[in-house]
């Protein structure tokens, strides 16, 4: 069972939301500090904190995970069944922020690494409408499927960030991952961070923060 979301900004009249997922092993508490120095005015942040399961990659080993992963790649090895759990939890989220009063068009879902997988298969698997799409040193998992999938709105902005030293998911793989991207949405931006590892960086968050204001102008 994972723990309550860590909400940033403002919750009452807020106009717009971002849902923010961390990577493998962490929590939401320091994206929650990271990204409330880049949040809009009346944006709601939410920071969900994944439940601790059993990770193969890690032999076995109990961490907070959004999904099982074999391995690390993009040969699309995720675990689908506790990836579509996972996608429900996201979607239910969502639209407990549209049963507030919140537009699906002024909602952006985001993560960072396992939790950026996540945010990509969840905000093209919704089934309304989202003001945009954020994946940070991330993947799409098990892309395969994508390009058939015949409910997808193919116009949702998709932003990507990745470092090109990122020892942990390899900047080939967000290269790849924006390619596959590209052949059935229509509007991705990939911006490259020379020098950075895996994590965020002050750049990219700024960066962030010009996605956000663009999709919700």
């Amino acid at each position: 069972m994972s723990s309550s979301p860590i909400i940033t900004g403002t919750t009452v009249n807020n106009t717009s939301s971002l849902i923010f997922m961390h990577g493998l092993g962490d929590s939401g508490h320091g994206w929650s500090e990271m990204l409330g120095r880049v949040k809009l005015p009346d944006m709601k942040i939410i920071c969900p904190n994944a439940p601790a399961q059993p990770v193969t990659l890690n032999g076995g080993f109990r961490m907070p995970s959004w999904f099982d992963l074999k391995q690390l790649d993009m040969a699309g090895t995720e675990d689908e069944e506790s990836l579509l759990a996972a996608t429900r939890t996201i979607h239910g989220l969502v639209d407990n922020e549209i049963g507030k009063g919140v537009l699906s068009t002024h909602i952006v879902l985001g993560g960072f690494s396992q939790g950026g997988a996540l945010a990509l298969y969840a905000g093209l698997t919704y089934t309304k409408p989202l003001a945009g799409i954020i994946g940070l040193s991330t993947w799409l998992p098990v892309h395969q499927k994508f390009p058939d999938a015949k409910r997808i709105n193919n116009t949702i902005p998709i932003f990507q960030g990745h470092g090109d030293i990122d020892p942990v998911v390899s900047y080939a793989y967000g290269q790849q991952t924006a390619k596959i991207l590209e052949s059935f949405m229509t509007n991705v931006t990939f911006n490259t961070y020379h020098g950075l590892v895996h994590s965020g960086s002050d750049v990219e968050m700024n960066d962030v923060k010009a996605f956000m204001q663009k999709c919700l102008r």
